[in-house]
């Protein structure tokens, strides 16, 4: 872990937390309750922000926000304004570039700008001048300022409000850790202490990012992969370290939106997330030898509820209604016996998806992606090796894609039986989750190669697992036999290979 930067450099060491959960009074009042807290007098503050960008957010495409910060009420203001930078990765702990300064009113001051970052990024001042508001945020904040035995100061912000853009709001509740003195470790210790006591999710996203995503309606919306740009040269574990950050961001962010989004795609690309960072940590699985992370035991039962969600999602979304045509044939007893079963899944999946919610409220699934986000923080640590040349990755690039191109086609010629059938679909997912990590590494015609024969096979296998997905699930409604017996019918020819449903 980096300590703070001396003030030369201004830097802003944070680490940002989410409180699932609906009852935001009631969250606040059992945290200022908390042992590491309850002797600790806190201060409070209103705070109303502007943040402003260009017509294109030629700011937000560089990792920049750049705001007004209104301290105190209207009739007695304080104005701040404020310059972030950020790398634009993927993770609760966010080491920024900040500058802040006092101006005069609810306007921009580039005078204030001058001795900052901003003289890189509008050297002509061309940026400064197209620069208008885009949303704002109001919250009361609470404060508490914790002074550690080894040295270190932390200063624990609870933020209650809401962020408002072309006139929409979402809630702002959560908690950020800001490193005052002393070194980052001590953000994840107070961290565990607190989550302990109230449940906390590490939460990857910007109030910016919120507001910005708010303005576009796409704030609960599904977060997907990203492409990674590799500037080297760069260590094994560097690049592990960046890999793996972005696939482990990639599932919790789309957890932090399952807890206001019914979308099934929200639960889909979880899942996804999940599974890319579970095939890359077998990914670089020599290099973390040394580096081993933390179980993941307690994030069994949230894991398995997102399968099971996303086996009730698939089943009403997509297997059931492409095969609906198949049994009904126009009868209106059979269209009728077919919407009842839709209805009963439909309403199996809510209370499973409320379920999750509940299980993300655990104070130990907090603490398990806690405990995964800072080992990946201190990843890069672990390595002594230092950087390397690029070449020197393409080339393990290639081995570990051959390999796993080698392992499939042997799996694929054996896969007989459901069970093998199974692992061909995994394994086809590795292969292409490790090619769309390592891409930049990899030969363009071996990358598409790559990712054209596993998205083939998964999709092959995957359509006949679902329908045989769907069929289990609708055989344990015990609604209707013929329904049952219809999709047991439609799973055999699948696995017989007899071409598409009816």
């Amino acid at each position: 872990m980096k300590s703070r930067p001396h003030h030369s450099a201004p830097q802003e060491v944070e680490l940002k937390l989410s409180l699932p959960g609906t009852d935001a009074a009631e969250l606040a009042k059992r945290l200022a309750h908390l042992p590491a807290l309850v002797r600790r007098k806190p201060s409070r503050l209103s705070l109303s922000n502007i943040y402003f960008d260009t017509p294109d957010q030629a700011l937000r495409q560089q990792g920049v926000a750049l705001r007004l910060r209104r301290v105190g009420s209207e009739a007695d203001p304080r104005w701040l304004q404020t310059l972030k930078t950020s790398s634009g990765e993927r993770s609760a702990l966010s080491q920024r570039g900040e500058w802040e300064s006092p101006v005069a009113g609810p306007a921009l001051d580039r005078a204030a700008l001058a001795h900052t970052a901003w003289t890189g990024i509008d050297p002509d001042g061309r940026l400064f001048v197209a620069l208008a508001p885009c949303f704002v945020t109001r919250f009361e904040r609470t404060l508490w300022l914790v002074r550690r035995r080894d040295g270190s100061v932390v200063e624990v912000a609870l933020d209650i409000g809401q962020v408002e853009a072309n006139g929409k709001q979402a809630p702002i509740c959560e908690l950020e850790l800001e490193l005052k003195a002393g070194d980052s470790t001590a953000l994840f210790e107070l961290a565990r202490q607190l989550g302990r006591g109230v449940a906390l999710l590490p939460a990857n996203r910007s109030k910016a990012e919120r507001g910005f995503l708010l303005a576009q309606d796409a704030l609960d919306l599904p977060q997907r992969a990203q492409r990674l740009p590799l500037v080297m040269p760069m260590s094994r574990f560097e690049l592990a370290q960046r890999v793996l950050r972005e696939m482990f961001g990639h599932f919790s962010q789309n957890l932090e939106a399952l807890g206001t989004s019914d979308d099934p795609e929200v639960v889909h690309q979880a899942r996804v997330g999940w599974r890319r960072f579970r095939s890359g940590l077998r990914l670089f699985g020599k290099t973390l030898a040394v580096a081993k992370p933390p179980s993941w035991l307690d994030l069994q039962p949230l894991l398995a509820g997102l399968g099971a969600l996303r086996d009730l999602d698939v089943a009403v979304t997509e297997t059931l209604p492409s095969l609906a045509d198949g049994y009904t044939l126009g009868d209106v007893g059979r269209a009728q016996a077919w919407q009842a079963v839709l209805a009963a899944l439909t309403q199996a999946a809510a209370a499973q998806r409320q379920q999750l919610r509940q299980s993300l409220q655990a104070p130990a699934v907090g603490l398990c992606l806690l405990a995964l986000t800072e080992w990946l923080e201190n990843l890069s640590a672990a390595d002594n090796g230092g950087p390397v040349q690029r070449g020197a990755l393409q080339r393990w690039a290639r081995r570990r894609t051959g390999r796993l191109q080698q392992r499939l086609a042997q799996a694929h010629k054996q896969a007989d039986t459901p069970q093998q059938q199974h692992r061909v679909r995994i394994l086809a997912k590795r292969l292409r989750y490790g090619v769309e990590a390592l891409r930049a590494l990899l030969p363009r015609h071996q990358a598409d190669t790559c990712i054209e024969q596993a998205s083939q096979l998964q999709g092959r296998l995957g359509q006949s697992r679902d329908v045989a997905q769907a069929s289990a699930l609708v055989a344990a409604l015990a609604l209707d036999p013929h329904i049952e017996t219809y999709l047991q019918g439609v799973a055999v020819g699948f696995k017989a290979g007899l071409g598409s449903a009816p």
